[in-house]
């Protein structure tokens, strides 16, 4: 509540004149609620005020506004990876990050390394899913390789993924596989 009502008056009150700095909005929430208001926030100071703004997050979903709203510019800071290791180079580059260093950061700050490795983990494995899941909308073969930013729309259901790894598709009749599909939807539902 507290992040909401700064960021209302911040929206409220903004000119032209205005410098905003607004440092991931939306994460007191949900990750889709947070997404959505960060989103709406970015719109309206680009339509209403026309503010000058930096607007920090790590939902990589909202660097498709650069190219929806002619005032949105995309900036990262760089980085340098050597050796399983990576170090904030402490520069603002223009462009978006191809992918996020959350794993890193938590390690700089000191998790306990059995966090960290069960972390990469995981993160291979939804990787892994999610690389499953869209190859076959890669347009060629380095696309299909390439790194992933996952997304929040992307259900990643392990129940679900579980059910779908046992099951023998050649052997389902189509009612079967209809009937599984049926199963499927209202589990995300």
């Amino acid at each position: 509540m507290v992040e909401m009502t700064e960021t209302a008056a911040i929206l409220n009150t903004a000119t032209d004149r205005s410098l905003i700095l607004l440092d991931e909005v939306g994460r007191g929430t949900s990750t889709y609620d947070g997404l959505a208001i960060a989103w709406a926030c970015i719109e309206y100071l680009h339509a209403r005020t026309k503010a000058k703004a930096l607007f920090a997050t790590h939902y990589h979903e909202l660097t498709v506004l650069e190219d929806q709203l002619t005032g949105v510019k995309n900036y990262h800071v760089s980085v340098k990876e050597s050796g399983g290791n990576v170090v904030f180079l402490r520069k603002v580059s223009p462009g978006a990050a191809d992918k996020s260093y959350g794993i890193e950061v938590a390690k700089l700050a000191g998790l306990p390394i059995e966090v960290i490795e069960r972390a990469r983990t995981v993160l291979k494995e939804h990787e892994n899913i999610e690389r499953q899941a869209t190859s076959h909308l890669a347009t060629d073969d380095k696309a299909a390789e390439s790194p992933l930013q996952l997304t929040i729309f992307t259900p990643l259901s392990q129940k679900i993924v579980d059910q779908l790894k046992e099951t023998d598709l050649n052997r389902l009749t189509p009612l079967e596989a209809l009937n599984l599909l049926h199963e499927l939807k209202k589990q995300l539902d």
